[in-house]
């Protein structure tokens, strides 16, 4: 029996336009029943998955981090599996789940592949896979427009993250996880619920997506040069090693700033300080090799 599937592309990802006929035809031939739903904006995404919860079996997101977190709200109401193309720049879900880049092996693993529960994270309402950040984070994600990530790629964020950094000024924070307080002076804060953001940094070395927790570092610099140091170890995971990276974890945190700072899930401003976290176990069910 055919597998009915929700197809949701978004077709000004990086590799929308080209690789995602190839990908309905595989789809195809693996017996899927694709009921295909124009998307204009990622703010339908939720609304569409939720009208369709009936008449599918499954739901199919071709697109980047940013295209899928718009899907967490209809997927956590209706609990329908996700299955993934990644068309992204990123695709730091994909990596997290050790997803295949060919999109016919995603085909594949979509068709052949195990479902997985996940957890989330939460942050003031709004759900995110991957990570949330204040400081650098938000400033690289407001020089990332889609034209400079289509044409660099994943380089892309290592040439905003040189910008943004010459330019970064410290800020003050308190940060609360269990039971204790940290003041801390840092330009960057991030919690992480996966274990990959920015195209491939690692949040902690030990990181996973169903660990029921999240990770938190700080990067309590002094010189600009002491980042870029830094960075070999942060797509490694290694970062904590460092002095001036501080690293906790836990399962809800809250993060107060002397003023507002915006907050960045998954790529997208979504939400500002004052922040309360938290991590919701096993919210999705994911396919995964």
């Amino acid at each position: 029996m055919n597998q009915r599937a929700l197809l949701l592309v978004n077709r000004h990802a990086r590799r929308g336009q080209t690789d995602l006929s190839r990908a309905i035809d595989r789809l195809r031939e693996l017996d899927f029943e694709l009921v295909e739903v124009p998307i204009e904006s990622s703010e339908q995404i939720s609304k569409v998955i939720r009208q369709h919860k009936d008449a599918v079996d499954l739901v199919i997101i071709g697109g980047g981090d940013g295209t899928l977190n718009a899907a967490i709200d209809g997927l956590i109401a209706t609990q329908l599996p996700l299955g993934i193309l990644p068309l992204g720049t990123a695709n730091d879900l994909a990596r997290t789940l050790q997803l295949p880049t060919s999109l016919a092996e995603a085909c594949d693993v979509i068709a052949k592949g195990q479902l997985e529960r996940i957890d989330l994270g939460w942050v003031n309402g709004n759900h995110f896979f991957n990570v949330a950040s204040l400081g650098l984070g938000v400033k690289i994600t407001q020089r990332l427009s889609r034209d400079i990530k289509r044409r660099w790629g994943v380089f892309a964020y290592a040439i905003a993250a040189v910008q943004v950094l010459l330019k970064s000024v410290p800020f003050t924070a308190e940060i609360r996880v269990n039971g204790e307080s940290y003041q801390v002076r840092t330009v960057q804060i991030a919690i992480g619920n996966g274990r990959y953001y920015g195209g491939g940094m690692t949040v902690a070395k030990d990181a996973a997506i169903d660990d029921q927790r999240l990770d938190l570092y700080s990067l309590e610099i002094q010189k600009w040069w002491q980042m870029v140091a830094l960075l070999p170890n942060m797509r490694s995971g290694t970062h904590s090693s460092w002095s001036f990276v501080r690293s906790l974890s836990g399962q809800e945190i809250e993060i107060k700033t002397l003023r507002q700072h915006s907050i960045n899930t998954d790529g997208e401003l979504t939400t500002t300080t004052p922040a309360h976290f938290r991590v919701i176990p096993k919210a999705i069910s994911v396919l995964v090799p």
